[in-house]
């Protein structure tokens, strides 16, 4: 299933993509599913299942205005060089850990929303990644052997650096956490649809161009590692993702430069998921 979060007229809605069409989960499953983090908790497929074989239609898809994933997730933690070719560009090398960070929900934007160049940088940098949503409670010190039965889908990210920020200090957190530079989206496809998560062709392009390409099979620390990992020093929630980390290729990493501009369309495709597309556009001053 494509699961989305929309608006119309204002309000937050979630429901499932199929084919043009939109199913409004939030009016048509009942008062315990009202918003997406109760449809993700209980993931009612069998009610859902029916409703699509029954034809139902609330929406078009292109009438209704996308929004993050996972609107109101709990916390984002993000993946740093989790690909050996990035490594091999000249980015600091870690330690034999996984390199972690955080985003707040604030700087997430959906599928077709403008991605913002801060007025006081030129420095906007793309990054393709494959978003994780989690659906169950994993508690503490879970072995990567159960990591992915607490998956509920995947979706794609832009996971925007402002590059000169993020170099500030030894810490990254400002130049990841701009508001309007994390595309997320178009959709969820939910787990059952996704046979091998580490088999996943993953593809950025600027204005067409291919910047960056690589198979989640080259990740170092691959989706069940990242959550095992994690979950040593906290618990995952239904609704928490997790970025995965982005393959070589990024702009600042290029000789010369190439950071986003204004007018640029920066796609970011993933197998079996599907294409999350942004125009850049810079904050006014």
């Amino acid at each position: 299933m494509k699961i989305i979060s929309f608006e119309v007229k204002g309000k937050e809605h979630y429901g499932v993509v199929e084919g043009d069409n939109v199913i409004d989960l939030s009016t048509r499953l009942g008062p315990d599913y009202l918003n997406i983090l109760d449809f993700i908790t209980k993931n009612p497929v069998a009610e859902v299942a029916a409703l699509i074989k029954a034809g139902i239609s609330d929406y078009a898809l292109n009438d209704v205005r996308l929004l993050p994933v996972v609107p109101d997730a709990g916390k984002i933690i993000c993946v740093g060089l989790n690909y050996e070719e990035h490594k091999k560009e000249g980015v600091r090398n870690p330690a034999d850990k996984p390199m972690l960070f955080a985003r707040w929900p604030e700087t997430l934007i959906a599928h077709g929303d403008p991605m913002v160049i801060p007025k006081i940088s030129d420095m906007l940098d793309f990054e393709a990644e494959m978003l994780v949503v989690i659906g169950k409670e994993t508690g503490r010190y879970l072995p990567a052997s159960e990591a992915l039965d607490k998956v509920f889908g995947y979706s794609c990210m832009n996971e925007g650096s402002v590059r000169d920020w993020q170099r500030h200090s030894s810490q990254v957190t400002a130049g990841k956490n701009f508001v309007g530079t994390g595309p997320v989206g178009p959709w969820i496809v939910t787990a059952d649809e996704i046979p091998d998560v580490q088999d996943l062709d993953l593809e950025l392009r600027v204005n067409g161009e291919t910047m960056q390409k690589a198979n989640t099979r080259d990740m170092i620390w691959s989706v069940s590692d990242t959550i095992e990992y994690v979950t040593q020093w906290i618990p995952l929630h239904p609704g928490d993702l997790i970025a995965t980390g982005t393959p070589a290729g990024v702009g600042s990493r290029r000789t010369p430069p190439v950071f986003l501009k204004d007018g640029d369309v920066v796609e970011v495709s993933i197998s079996r998921i599907g294409t999350l597309q942004n125009r850049v556009t810079r904050e006014k001053a």
